[in-house]
């Protein structure tokens, strides 16, 4: 079927083989570029660039009937060559574009697009590792290190490291640390640093700054052959206004919603793309598909969902548009994100599709047919938020915000979840994760090694930003390297230390993955514990022996003796104390992990009753006597608890060594 009807029907999910420009040979044989670009409003579109002197009147582009797109053959124009379009609207006026679906494009602050030549520019070498990959439902575990290419590592000169100079370096520190992913902030192009790369003017080309387009293949490929995953964080909700952009891209509203209401995100001051027009659906959905087929990508972690879904995100209700139902959902942008993970699950079954969604908003990663998105993963927001609130509360007081650890157990099998610490949590003021630990230096480490815990070990997939690992005290600059050289000092080094012991914990210990979606993975052994801070959960794998006690202990106090109700018979191994000595910790009580190991004793389950339970009984002696005083045992270990810390028990069974 002809490409442009699909296209004009927002059913071309590859046009980027037809649009933009691609080598070709004439049919008398020569070698050039042709070039294609939509532009229904035109009255007249023209490419320049190093070939013709960017002079507009050589070569005139021709419509390809009425479906809005020009297109010529140029012949002797060369990779690397610059260029842009020359669009001229019915009023006369010039615009010079930037091409919508560019391979590569100019370092900012220059803007043209360049021509590339991306039919063989590099051979992959991760055959085994694409062959492993399963459906992403079967694919567990998944712990994620978020990172900023810019501002990882940067040369002596301050300049950052390149795609095929960071890969051997990255692809071998997250593998030490335990992460089995890697997700990428934005790489397609973006004309300002300041954004992030959520501002993207360059769909298509990865950018510029640290090199072609081969090269990020290349970094791809590298963290494959380490068995690492790799998500790019994807932006398909609004672009920036910039004027060799999309925005008015043939003099009129194209891209974007022509409704002056629908077509601004007034936080940001972006436009938001026109989900209803068939072409800018073919735009995003080939988008997705490029990334996912070219780049050999294991996943897209798509960027402010919410933003997306509603009209009235981030405006005043009664400065929203509204839908043809009177409500403040966008039914387009919804309808689109269905298609988009459809076709995602159908075609790439092994991608990650995450969502970055903070709202309420129903059955995020509900299959498309039972009246969900389709997403595979939500980004767990509400979790993050209450997380981060409890720990910057000062330890007396934590006691007064004790369910903002409870609660989140409420929601927690809604949806597939990622817990999220991730770079918009150490930015604009909010401190580090580190900073926001009250109390002296020693109590600010102890407390995030325990957040860690309680983070590793809480239902849901993990995901953490770059320096988390090391415990910076600054909030993270784009415009910088991480601060390496903490990692002389005993504390931040004992951090990197703990971080990597805890994912390699994570990884290798089912009870803490393997079942996310129910109650049959988690049980509450001490919730209510609200006078001392203390928290205590089972996880458990599929196999319930497999089984893993989570303490935390939320304050500076000790307890010489805790009484831990715990769920099996036998024998309990430590396998973490974030208060060893090893990580900085005080090492109270000689608690040392791998070697200490302690064995249960045997209570009367009446002795465990609850208030409740000792309430009821009262109320119904006669129930309360057909009790048999023998017939049920519970069984606990006294243990020593250690200020502000962590402690990871796993069951080993009730044989003695």
């Amino acid at each position: 079927m002809n490409q442009a009807y699909l296209f004009n029907h927002g059913k071309n999910h590859q046009s980027y083989k037809m649009l933009g420009a691609r080598p070709d040979v004439s049919a008398d044989g020569e070698r050039g570029y042709r070039f294609a670009v939509w532009a229904p409003h035109a009255a007249q579109v023209s490419v320049v660039g190093d070939f013709n002197g960017w002079d507009p009147e050589i070569h005139s582009m021709i419509a390809y009937g009425t479906t809005g797109i020009w297109q010529i053959f140029i012949p002797n124009a060369v990779e690397y060559q610059r260029y842009k379009y020359a669009i001229r609207t019915p009023e006369g006026r010039v615009l010079l574009k930037a091409d919508p679906y560019a391979r590569h494009a100019e370092t900012r602050p220059n803007t043209a697009s360049i021509l590339y030549d991306a039919e063989d520019d590099y051979e992959w070498g991760d055959a085994d590792f694409c062959a492993r990959r399963r459906p992403v439902e079967d694919d567990r575990p998944l712990n994620i290190y978020e990172m900023h290419l810019g501002s990882w590592r940067r040369y002596a000169d301050g300049n950052p490291y390149s795609y095929r100079d960071i890969a051997p370096q990255l692809a071998s520190y997250v593998k030490q640390l335990g992460y089995n992913a890697v997700e990428i902030m934005p790489v397609m192009e973006h004309p300002l640093d300041a954004s992030w790369g959520y501002q993207i003017t360059g769909y298509f080309a990865p950018t510029s700054r640290y090199g072609k387009p081969s090269d990020l293949k290349f970094l791809i490929d590298t963290l494959h052959q380490n068995d690492i995953k790799v998500i790019l964080d994807w932006v398909p909700g609004h672009f920036p206004r910039d004027d060799f952009g999309l925005a008015n891209f043939d003099g009129q509203p194209l891209y974007e919603y022509s409704d002056a209401i629908r077509a601004e995100h007034p936080n940001w001051g972006t436009l938001v793309f026109d989900f209803a027009l068939a072409e800018v659906r073919s735009f995003l959905l080939s988008n997705a598909w490029y990334w996912l087929e070219e780049f050999n990508v294991d996943g897209l972690r798509v960027d402010a969902v919410s933003s997306m879904v509603y009209l009235n995100f981030g405006r005043e209700y009664s400065a929203s548009a509204r839908n043809v139902q009177g409500g403040y959902e966008n039914l387009e942008a919804i309808a689109f994100i269905r298609e988009m993970n459809e076709l995602v699950r159908e075609n790439f079954p092994y991608c990650i599709m995450a969502a970055e969604e903070s709202s309420t908003f129903p059955k995020v990663t509900g299959p498309v047919s039972e009246g969900g998105l389709g997403f595979t993963h939500k980004w767990n927001m509400g979790w993050m938020n209450d997380t981060l609130s409890y720990m910057t509360s000062d330890y007396y007081a934590r006691g007064q915000v004790h369910d903002k650890i409870t609660f989140s157990m409420m929601y927690s099998f809604s949806e597939k979840f990622i817990l999220p610490f991730s770079h918009d949590e150490v930015v604009h003021g909010k401190k580090s994760l580190l900073g926001r630990m009250p109390g002296d230096y020693w109590r600010q480490f102890a407390s995030l090694r325990t957040c860690y815990m309680y983070q590793m070990s809480f239902p849901g997939d993990k995901l953490n930003f770059m320096g988390n690992e090391f415990a910076p005290f600054i909030e993270w600059r784009y415009y910088e390297e991480l601060e390496w050289f903490l990692l002389q000092y005993p504390n931040h080094k004992g951090m990197f230390e703990f971080v990597t012991a805890l994912n390699h914990i994570y990884l290798e210990n089912p009870a803490l993955w393997e079942v996310e979606d129910s109650w049959e993975g988690f049980e509450w052994i001490v919730a209510d514990d609200r006078e001392n801070s203390i928290f205590a959960y089972a996880r458990y794998a599929k196999e319930r022996s497999q089984t893993i006690v989570s303490v935390l202990n939320m304050t500076p106090a000790s307890y010489k003796n805790y009484r831990l109700n715990v769920p099996h018979p036998g024998r309990y191994r430590l396998i973490l104390n974030s208060d060893d000595a090893r990580y900085q910790g005080s090492a109270y009580a000689d608690l040392e992990q791998g070697d200490t190991v302690f064995w249960t004793s045997a209570e009367k389950e009446r002795e465990r009753l609850s208030l409740e339970d000792k309430m009821r009984d009262l109320a119904s002696p006669l129930e309360g006597e057909q009790d048999n005083a023998d017939s049920g045992l519970g069984y606990y270990i006294d243990m020593p608890l250690p200020p502000l810390a962590g402690l990871y028990l796993v069951y080993e069974g009730e044989e003695k060594n």
